[in-house]
């Protein structure tokens, strides 16, 4: 199995971090964490299915708008399941592409891999195109699977305003559609989250995390998977 001490994804992640911290005004930071503050707040980490949950199935289209069946994927092996916010979160994209790279050792292990966000299909196609995912990229639109694992939720106005004010369009990432004809649905993300599915549906290692900055270390995932 890889070692992935030496360049771990989270020495990724806190460099995405010290580099915003350089770049964006103090005050608009503030807006972001105290965000995520009232996010953790909630509970909604704890809301996640645990680990020997059945985990909900699903069919959902992938980048090509193809269906691809929770079932299906099942009847070939175990299932990896990471929940990404969108293409436009750099933290979200790093953890795609330290998958990317782990995906031949995943493989060895016989299980599958799939990335599920709420942004549209095109949006998925550009990102499987830009960052040469080899894995299915699903549209799960309204993040209502994320919901079933019970971790979606609607950004608040605060936090509607700072995207905005960075530039990040969340509802034309998730619906197509800008903010001036924006649904409710389109607001809603999931928890940055990673899954682990046994071949019987039943759940073997679940984590979320409120803060986007913070994920799990893959290194965890294979060595459960190393274990079914």
């Amino acid at each position: 199995m890889a070692d992935t001490n030496s360049n771990s994804l989270q020495d990724r992640l806190d460099t995405i971090t010290a580099n915003t911290r350089r770049l964006v005004q103090p005050e608009r930071l503030a807006i972001s964490e105290q965000a995520t503050a009232d996010l953790f707040s909630t509970g909604i980490e704890d809301r996640l299915l645990p680990a020997g949950a059945t985990a909900p199935d699903f069919t959902l289209p992938d980048a090509l708008g193809k269906p691809v069946r929770s079932s299906d994927l099942l009847a070939l092996g175990p299932l990896v399941i990471n929940f990404f916010r969108g293409r436009w979160d750099p933290y979200c994209v790093t953890e795609l592409e330290a998958w990317r790279d782990l995906y031949p050792e995943l493989r060895r292990l016989g299980a599958l891999f799939i990335a599920v966000s709420p942004q549209t299909i095109r949006q998925n196609d550009f990102a499987v195109q830009q960052h040469g995912l080899p894995f299915p990229m699903l549209a799960d639109e309204g993040a209502v699977l994320a919901g079933a694992f019970g971790i979606a939720y609607s950004l608040p106005e605060d936090a509607r305003r700072y995207y905005r004010s960075i530039l990040v369009n969340i509802p034309f990432n998730n619906s197509g559609a800008g903010y001036e004809r924006a649904t409710e649905a389109s607001w809603r993300l999931p928890l940055p989250a990673t899954i682990v599915l046994r071949q019987d549906n039943t759940i073997a290692f679940s984590e979320a995390h409120a803060d986007p900055r913070v994920r799990p270390e893959p290194s965890e995932v294979l060595t459960t998977l190393a274990s079914l």
